[in-house]
C-alpha cells in the first residue's frame, strides 16, 4: 500500500514538472484521421456572395441595341398618338415608373427605380398582396377546446386582408391524448401500493359567431384502471371507461356584444383594401399623365431640332454674303466672324437638340433623350431601331372650365381625397371598437353534458348490462341518455377601477379622427388652390400662344427686312444676325407655350379626376376561373332562399354609398348648384372652340415630315446642307468648311423647317376683361368622358 502511494506521488511530482517546464502556451486541439488540406476553413465572416436565384430577363433588356447618338442615326421612324402611347404603357406596365401624389412637375425615378424596392414602388400585384396579407398571430384555444377571442382594440393598420379577418370567424377543432400512471404506498395501517393508468382523449370543435358568441361541440374518453386490491377499495371493477359528449355556448352580454363590434375587424380589413384600390388608381393616373408629359415634351423637342436647322441655314446663307462682301471689298473681317460665330452656335443648338447635352446652353435631353424617357414610361427597349415621332399635334382650340362644376368634381373624385375619407371611416370604426371596451365584460356560459360508464369502451351492443355491472358498455350507456348534466356560469370582469386605459384609449381615438377631419379639410382647400393654378395656367398659356405666334410673325418680318438692308449694304451684318436669334427664340417659345397649354389641360383633367374617363380607361379586376363564379351564384341562391335575420341596434351602419359614379352624376351626389339633367346657362360652357382671333400659325405636322431624312432635306431652305453650303449667284462660297458641317442624318434627321405664321394685321391678344366675340365658332358642346365599351 505504501508502495503504491509513493508510486502515484512519484508520477503527480513529474507531471508537475513537465507543466511548469511547457508553460502554459494556448495549442490547437489534436484531431484523429485529420485532413490535411482544411476544406471546410473560413478566414472571413463577411463576404460579397452572388444569390442562388434564376430570373430570365426581358426582351427589351438583352435585346436592346446600340443607342442614338451625334455617331449613329440608325433607325427608323415610329410614328405614335398619345392614345397610343398611353395603351402601350398600360399594355407593358407591370410596376409603374412613377411617383405618387398630384404635383404638375415629377421627376422621372427610373434613374431610383434600381435603388429602391418592390414595396416602395407601385405595382398591379398592389391589391392582391393586400388582399393576401394576413396576421402573423393564429386563432387560439384553450384546454378544453373552446374559442379564445382576442382582446383589445383593433387598429387599421394591424388588420390584414379581408380573408384573414373573416378567418376569425372559421371553425377551429383541436383534439389530444394523455396518458398518466401513479405508483406510490399510501399511509394506512394496511400497507397499500397505488398503482393507477389513466388515459385521457379530447376532440373539440370552436366557433365564433358575428354575435360575439363560441360554439363548442366536445368529445372525451377516459380510461382508468387501478391495480389496488378491490377489496381494498370502494372499487366494483378494476378498470372503467367514460365516454362524454358536451355542448358549450358563451356569449357575451356588454363588451364584444353584436354584429357592429365583432365585424369591426373585417370592416376595417375591407377599408384597408379601398385605400389600396386608390393607391392604384393614383398610380395608373400618374402614369398616364406622364405618359402624355413625355409625349409633348418629345414633340418641343422635334421643333427645337426644326428650329435649330432653320436658322443654321440662315447662319450658313448670311456668312456666305458676308464673304462675298468681304471679297469685293465692301465687307469686313469682324462681320464674317461674327457671321461664323452665328452659324456655330445654331450647329451647337443643333446638335444638344438632337441629341441632349448637360451644358448650360444646351438642351438637357434633346430628341434622343426624351425619346429614351418616353420609352421608359412604355416599357420598351431604350434602343430598338425606331424613333418614335410625334404625330399628333397639339390642339389650338381654346378651352374654359367651368368652376364650379370642376371643383364639384375634383372633390368628389378625386382618389386622395377619397382615400381620405376611407381613413376617417376607420377611424370612426376604431373610436366605436374603444368605446365598446369601456363597458364589464360579462359572459354567459351554457353547458350541457351527455356521460356514459361501463366497464369496456363498447360499441353499444343493446346488452341490458347497466354499470357497474361486468361487460357493461360506456357507449351504450352514453346512448341510453341515463346520464345528463348541465351547468351555467356568469362571469363579470369590469374594467380596472377608473377605467383609466380605456378612456385614454378613447380619447387617443377621438383625437386621431378629429386629426383625419382636420386634414381631409386642409387637402380639400389645397386641392382648390391646385385647380385654381390649372385653370389660370390654362388661359395663360392659350394667351402665351398666340403672343408667341405674334412675335414669331413680327420677327420673320424683321428677318426679312433686315436682311434686305444688309444685301443692299444699309445695315451691318450683326443686325442681321440678332435678328435671326430673335426669331428661333420666337419659334421655339412658340411651340413651348403651345405643348404647355395641352399639359395644362391635361392637367385639370387630372386634377378633376376626370383624365382616366375622358381616356376611356376604366380600372376592373381581372376574370376569375369558372368555379369561382358557381360559387358566387350558389352563395346567391342560399342566401336568397333563407330567412332574413335584423339584428336591431347591433346591425352595422352604412359604411359606403355605394360605386364611385361618373362625372355627369357628381352633382347630384354632393350638389354644387348645378344640375346636368338641366340646361347649362350660358356662362356654364365647358368646353368652347377655337376663337376667331386665334393667331394662325402655318407650319407643317411632324407627321408630313417624310418617312426618309433624305426628304426632310429637301424642304430645309437655302438647299441641302448636307450636299455642301448653297450657291450665292455663280458663286460657291466654301464657308464654313464642308468638313466642319454636320452631315448625315443629323443635318436634318428628324425635321423639317417650319412655314412663318402668316401676319395678320387685324388680330390683336384676347382681352379676359371682356368677353372675346365669337362669330362663326361651332356651338359649344360639353366635355364629357369617353362612353366606356
Amino acid at each position: 500500500m505504501n508502495r503504491s502511494l509513493f508510486r502515484i506521488t512519484a508520477y503527480l511530482q513529474l507531471g508537475i514538472m513537465i507543466l511548469f517546464a511547457t508553460g502554459c502556451a494556448p495549442t490547437q486541439p489534436f484531431f484523429h484521421n485529420e485532413s490535411p488540406d482544411l476544406q471546410y476553413y473560413l478566414n472571413q465572416a463577411t463576404k460579397i456572395e452572388y444569390p442562388d436565384v434564376d430570373v430570365e430577363s426581358l426582351a427589351e433588356t438583352t435585346q436592346a441595341i446600340r443607342p442614338l447618338t451625334i455617331g449613329n442615326h440608325d433607325y427608323q421612324f415610329w410614328d405614335l398618338t398619345v392614345e397610343e402611347c398611353v395603351s402601350i404603357a398600360l399594355q407593358n406596365a407591370k410596376f409603374f415608373a412613377t411617383t405618387g401624389g398630384n404635383a404638375e412637375f415629377r421627376q422621372n425615378i427610373a434613374a431610383q427605380f434600381t435603388s429602391a424596392s418592390a414595396d416602395q414602388l407601385g405595382s398591379i400585384y398592389d391589391v392582391a398582396i393586400q388582399q393576401a396579407t394576413t396576421q402573423s398571430i393564429p386563432l387560439t384555444v384553450d384546454s378544453a377546446g373552446n374559442r379564445v377571442l382576442p382582446r383589445g382594440v383593433l387598429r387599421a393598420n394591424q388588420i390584414g386582408g379581408v380573408e384573414d379577418a373573416l378567418a376569425e370567424f372559421d371553425a377551429q377543432t383541436s383534439a389530444f391524448i394523455s396518458s398518466d400512471t401513479t405508483d406510490r404506498p399510501q399511509n394506512t395501517t394496511v400497507p397499500v401500493a397505488v398503482q393507477t393508468l389513466t388515459t385521457t382523449q379530447q376532440a373539440a370543435i370552436s366557433k365564433r359567431f358575428a354575435t360575439g358568441g363560441v360554439a363548442t361541440f366536445r368529445q372525451q374518453l377516459l380510461y382508468d384502471r387501478s391495480k389496488t386490491p378491490v377489496t381494498n377499495t370502494l372499487r366494483a371493477l378494476g378498470s372503467d371507461w367514460t365516454a362524454v359528449l358536451e355542448a358549450q355556448v358563451q356569449h357575451p352580454l356588454m363588451r364584444n356584444r353584436g354584429t357592429l363590434v365583432n365585424r369591426i375587424p373585417v370592416v376595417l380589413a375591407s377599408l384597408n383594401e379601398d385605400q389600396t384600390i386608390a393607391d392604384f388608381e393614383i398610380q395608373v393616373r400618374n402614369l398616364v399623365r406622364d405618359v402624355e408629359v413625355a409625349y409633348w415634351n418629345l414633340y418641343v423637342s422635334y421643333r427645337n431640332v426644326s428650329t435649330a436647322i432653320i436658322g443654321r441655314n440662315s447662319a450658313i446663307a448670311t456668312a456666305k454674303f458676308a464673304r462675298l462682301n468681304l471679297d469685293q471689298g465692301t465687307g469686313t473681317k469682324q462681320e464674317l466672324a461674327q457671321a461664323e460665330e452665328q452659324y456655330y452656335n445654331f450647329r451647337a443648338r443643333l446638335e444638344s437638340a438632337l441629341a441632349g447635352s448637360n451644358t448650360a446652353e444646351g438642351d438637357r435631353f434633346g430628341v434622343y433623350g426624351s425619346e429614351r424617357v418616353l420609352r421608359e414610361l412604355l416599357g420598351l427597349a431604350a434602343t430598338d431601331g425606331r424613333l418614335i415621332r410625334p404625330i399628333q399635334e397639339p390642339s389650338l382650340a381654346r378651352l374654359e372650365f367651368d368652376w364650379d362644376e370642376s371643383v364639384t368634381q375634383m372633390l368628389y373624385l378625386s382618389p386622395e381625397l377619397r382615400k381620405g375619407r376611407t381613413v376617417i371611416k376607420q377611424r370612426e370604426l376604431e373610436q366605436m371598437s374603444a368605446k365598446n371596451q369601456l363597458l364589464p365584460e360579462v359572459n354567459l356560459s351554457l353547458l350541457y353534458r351527455w356521460v356514459g360508464v361501463g366497464d369496456t369502451l363498447g360499441p353499444p351492443s343493446g346488452s341490458n348490462v347497466n354499470y357497474p355491472g361486468q361487460g357493461s358498455s360506456a357507449l351504450n350507456e352514453l346512448t341510453r341518455g341515463n346520464f345528463q348534466e348541465g351547468a351555467i356560469r356568469l362571469e363579470i370582469t369590469p374594467p380596472a377601477i377608473g377605467g383609466r386605459r380605456e378612456r385614454t384609449r378613447i380619447r387617443g381615438s377621438q383625437l386621431r379622427l378629429h386629426q383625419s377631419r382636420a386634414f381631409l379639410q386642409d387637402a380639400e382647400r389645397l386641392l382648390v388652390s391646385q385647380l385654381s393654378d390649372a385653370v389660370a395656367k390654362t388661359a395663360t398659356h392659350y394667351q402665351l400662344v398666340q403672343t408667341h405666334a405674334q412675335r414669331w410673325q413680327a420677327a420673320e418680318q424683321e428677318v426679312e427686312a433686315r436682311l434686305a438692308e444688309f444685301k443692299g449694304g444699309r445695315s451691318p451684318v450683326n443686325v442681321v444676325l440678332q435678328s435671326q436669334q430673335r426669331r428661333a427664340d420666337a419659334q421655339i417659345a412658340y411651340y413651348r407655350a403651345l405643348s404647355e397649354y395641352n399639359k395644362s389641360i391635361n392637367y385639370v383633367d387630372y386634377l378633376k379626376g376626370t383624365m382616366l374617363a375622358n381616356s376611356n380607361i376604366t380600372l376592373a379586376e381581372g376574370p376569375w376561373n369558372k368555379k369561382a363564379y358557381w360559387d358566387a351564384l350558389e352563395r346567391a341562391r342560399e342566401r336568397s332562399a333563407g330567412k332574413k335575420v335584423q339584428y336591431g341596434v347591433s346591425r352595422p351602419g352604412v359604411v359606403r354609398q355605394g360605386p364611385v359614379r361618373d362625372a355627369e352624376s357628381v352633382g347630384q351626389v354632393i350638389g354644387s348648384g348645378i344640375h346636368f339633367d338641366d340646361t347649362l346657362p350660358a356662362d356654364a360652357i365647358i368646353l368652347e372652340g377655337p376663337v376667331t382671333d386665334a393667331v394662325e400659325v402655318s407650319d407643317m405636322p411632324l407627321s408630313e415630315m417624310g418617312n426618309s431624312t433624305d426628304e426632310m432635306f429637301e424642304a430645309i431652305p437655302g438647299g441641302t446642307p448636307s450636299q455642301g453650303p448653297p450657291n450665292v449667284g455663280d458663286e460657291q462660297v466654301p464657308l464654313p468648311e464642308p468638313d466642319m458641317l454636320p452631315n448625315g442624318p443629323m443635318e436634318g434627321d428628324a425635321m423639317t423647317p417650319i412655314s412663318p405664321p402668316p401676319v395678320d394685321p387685324n388680330v390683336s391678344p384676347i382681352n379676359y376683361e371682356s368677353q372675346a366675340t365669337v362669330g362663326d365658332a361651332p356651338v359649344p358642346v360639353r366635355r364629357t368622358p369617353l362612353p366606356s365599351k
